[in-house]
């Protein structure tokens, strides 16, 4: 088994040796590579470089110290991993989720298990109150076999209720499906559910951004919510009550500029009133079948003729321009920092190619050195 999506080991022990290092989050860590050019650099910069990053400090600095100590952890995280089966992805990989990689806050490691595709050409998430009633048991059976002719990977967080149905449909129907976990992948969490948690493996996958052995702690599974909203194209709730989880997800979602739908449900239901809220509020769109979904993704049916999503013209562009453009096609509007390290574009280089966009009416700067695209 291949356990290293890139062939360079250094580039994965530093990669994880940053990543665990303590008070260094997702995006401390992008931050740092972004000034950086590497996690591996980073350990090499000289104090007055290094406190030129932002939100680096002299505190923070004391990681630059710990190198010896971080490495030996990364390396007993790998070979844990190679003992298990479990496959690791840092996000400069190429299989790391190209879905993930303009999301500020997204991991920037990931463990998988199962034969499953991290990067789908569809990817429709579902999710739901754990006290799912039977109308939302039989909704979420018929929203996955009605979207089957357009072949989508089915992402949920495989806790009970509304997320453990939607596995279980996608596997009746054929579908592959993604198990976003808030417990490392040796912990299955909760228990009743791994016999899906296998099945599942064999055209999809369990994933996890806590490795192996990690503490599983209750924040765990607000934070996977966002890998499930960052993953999908699209997110369908289909019951959730006025506080949940459920509404989480579709509140990032929401923020990242994902499609969110709602499924309607009765006033009197205290499970209906999440979805009921997102839809009066405008952060969801009813959905009242697949049609709903085809149209906002610009989906087609095999042999129907295929929809034209709208397209930025990158003609003429060099490659960094094409790069940026293409970033903010996707975000809308994004920061520097982010913009430099979903790009692979040095900071230096990049505020210059961005002036040079803005000046052609292309993009604006926006306060906390955010860049939007006007076209």
């Amino acid at each position: 088994m291949n356990l290293l999506p890139d062939p360079d080991h250094e580039q994965l022990r530093y990669h994880l040796a940053l990543a665990i290092a303590p008070k260094v989050g997702p995006s401390l860590f992008k931050a740092i590579v972004s000034y950086s050019g590497s996690p591996k650099d980073f350990f090499r910069l000289t104090k007055g470089k290094a406190l030129k990053i932002p939100r680096v400090g002299e505190k923070l600095l004391e990681i630059q110290k710990q190198e010896s100590s971080l490495i030996k952890a990364a390396d007993e995280v790998i070979e844990s991993c190679s003992k298990k089966g479990f496959q690791i992805h840092f996000s400069t990989s190429s299989q790391f989720p190209k879905a993930l990689k303009s999301i500020e806050d997204a991991p920037v490691i990931l463990f998988s298990q199962g034969k499953g595709d991290l990067n789908p050409e569809r990817a429709i998430g579902i999710v739901g109150t754990r006290s799912a009633t039977s109308y939302g048991k039989a909704i979420t059976k018929k929203i996955v076999e009605d979207l089957l002719p357009y072949q989508p990977t089915i992402i949920s967080g495989l806790a009970y209720g509304i997320d453990i149905e939607a596995h279980r449909a996608a596997l009746q129907v054929g579908l592959p499906t993604l198990a976003i976990m808030g417990s490392p992948l040796d912990y299955i969490y909760p228990a009743a559910h791994r016999k899906t948690a296998e099945q599942l493996q064999e055209t999809g996958l369990l994933l996890s951004e806590y490795a192996p052995g990690s503490k599983m702690v209750p924040g765990n599974f607000p934070a996977r919510n966002r890998i499930i909203a960052g993953l999908s194209d699209a997110l369908i709730v289909v019951e959730a009550a006025e506080k949940g989880g459920a509404l989480i997800t579709a509140e990032i979602a929401y923020s990242y500029d994902k499609d969110v739908f709602a499924v309607p449900g009765n006033l009197q239901s205290t499970y209906s009133e999440g979805c009921n809220q997102l839809i009066k509020k405008m952060k969801a769109s009813i959905y009242t079948g697949p049609g709903d979904i085809a149209e906002a993704l610009f989906w087609s049916k095999p042999g129907e003729e295929k929809i034209k999503k709208p397209t930025l013209d990158l003609s003429g562009r060099d490659e960094e321009e094409k790069a940026i453009l293409s970033h903010l096609l996707t975000k809308g509007e994004s920061e520097i920092d982010l913009i430099s390290y979903a790009t692979e574009i040095p900071l230096g280089i990049l505020s210059s190619k961005l002036l040079s966009l803005e000046f052609e009416g292309v993009v604006k700067s926006l306060p906390g050195k955010k860049f939007k695209l006007l076209v």
